[in-house]
């Protein structure tokens, strides 16, 4: 008796152990802003994610996140603005989705709904900088000049490579690119490579810009952590493909985490 006792003990505590180390599963969809504001450096053309084509597509996209089934849906949204998006949530659906095309409705909302869940999570962080102006001008004191044109030939060449994509590829296509290694490796890039180097060796303005990226996106990062309960298997992170990109390199070095590639759950 007191054997099976003892196996009963130990069942559990290897039960234990096994949940503990078990990692949430997070699906990072980095996607292009739907409605497309036009407040990137960047400036690309508008696709239209309204059109019959797209909505199936949505319908498909969304009906596979279902599938994986996160516990919570995390978006680009002012997280000192959840009341707000709360009561947007609770809005009449079908009418968001015929006349909003954002992709936290197209996306975000749609698949929150289909899985029963109560409310989306915001966790953008919107006080930090982003001194894009002070940059070029201290690029253009400093007589960096090979630098001004590497970067006017980054930014064209991402102009001119998105509105070719944009003619030609579906929506699932678009967002499956937007999650690639390349396109993820791109939009790191230029802060690391580029940016940085703006300014003379007194003037630290480029260094600062991508500082105060790292600092946005790390705080939306500790947004993730904190509002991830325990109970959460899975949870689903939809910004723009600029910072998924910067907090697929945090989750790296997170053992609690196992990233879930787009690819894999749209396959």
């Amino acid at each position: 008796m007191k054997k099976i006792a003892l196996l009963f003990l130990f069942t559990i505590a290897l039960h234990t152990v096994s949940a503990q180390s078990k990692k949430k599963q997070i699906l990072l969809l980095g996607s292009f802003h739907f409605e497309n504001p036009g407040l990137d450096v960047a400036k690309v053309n508008t696709f239209n994610v309204m059109s019959d084509k797209s909505q199936k597509e949505l319908e498909n996209i969304t009906d596979k996140i279902k599938k994986f089934g996160p516990d919570k849906i995390f978006v680009e949204w002012n997280y000192e603005r959840q009341a707000k998006l709360d009561k947007f949530y609770n809005k009449n659906t079908d009418s968001l989705l015929h006349k909003d095309a954002d992709e936290i409705v197209q996306i975000a909302l749609r698949s929150a709904k289909k899985l029963g869940h109560k409310k989306l999570y915001g966790i953008d962080y919107n006080n930090a900088n982003f001194p894009y102006d002070s940059l070029v001008k201290v690029m253009e004191e400093a007589k960096q000049f090979d630098l001004i044109k590497r970067n006017e030939e980054t930014m064209k060449h991402y102009e001119t490579d998105q509105n070719q994509k944009i003619a030609k590829y579906s929506l699932t296509q678009l967002l499956l690119d937007l999650n690639t290694k390349a396109s993820n490796e791109d939009n790191i890039s230029w802060y690391l490579e580029t940016a940085i180097k703006g300014g003379k060796t007194d003037n630290f303005v480029g260094a600062f810009l991508v500082s105060e990226w790292y600092r946005r996106n790390l705080y939306m990062y500790a947004l993730i952590q904190k509002l991830t309960e325990t109970k959460d298997d899975k949870i689903m992170v939809l910004l723009g493909a600029g910072h998924t990109a910067m907090i697929r390199e945090f989750v790296a070095h997170n053992p609690e985490y196992e990233i879930v590639e787009l690819a894999t759950v749209l396959k």
